[in-house]
């Protein structure tokens, strides 16, 4: 039975499992997601300046999972068969529905994601968002928006799950930092519900 771990935070509500797929099912999901999906190096636009995003990404989802996030408007590309089966190992350890999936791709360590939360509109007030990592263990951050020393910190390894329901994205922001450290590659699959397109 997998072993689910509750982030202490004030309006925090985030669960974190170890090892939540098995590695070698990890590794399958992992070796066929590299070779299979069309990789996407996106714009992104931070304190008024535009630049490469320091990953590749990929986009997946039923049709109506359109989406929007730093002025990318993003059209779903339809679920192969590995997100599929991936989507549906995450909704049964979820029991959470979920219409689209945001894959991104770190490279090495020098590739990162910036503080940020997931709450653009289209993904209502209190979404859930689940997270695959696969591949390199990296350091995943919290922080309160209104209070920078309330942090939590953790590393996410090959086959983790963290789940942040609730209120988490409205007072928290998260990131995965760069590194200095020699790290292969990383593929984060963020599963999600796209409630309304953006007009």
């Amino acid at each position: 039975m997998s072993l689910w771990t509750q982030l202490e935070g004030p309006e925090l509500c985030a669960t974190h499992c170890v090892g939540a797929i098995g590695r070698t099912e990890s590794d399958r999901l992992l070796v066929s997601l590299l070779d299979q999906l069309k990789w996407n190096q996106h714009e992104i636009t931070m304190f008024g300046k535009t630049h490469a995003s320091p990953r590749l990404s990929a986009w997946h989802g039923d049709p109506e999972a359109v989406y929007t996030y730093s002025q990318n408007r993003l059209e779903p590309q339809p679920w192969t068969d590995e997100l599929d089966y991936a989507r549906k190992l995450m909704q049964t350890l979820t029991d959470t529905r979920f219409n689209s999936v945001l894959v991104n791709r770190y490279r090495d360590g020098q590739d990162s994601m910036g503080w940020h939360a997931d709450d653009e509109p289209e993904l209502g007030p209190n979404p859930i968002i689940a997270s695959l990592s696969l591949g390199a263990s990296r350091k995943f951050h919290l922080r309160r928006k209104d209070n920078h020393k309330e942090k939590v910190s953790l590393p996410l390894g090959h086959g983790d799950v963290i789940v942040m329901s609730g209120a988490t994205q409205r007072y928290w922001a998260h990131q995965v930092p760069k590194t200095a450290a020699v790290v292969g590659e990383r593929v984060n699959l963020t599963f999600r519900m796209v409630r309304s397109s953006p007009t």
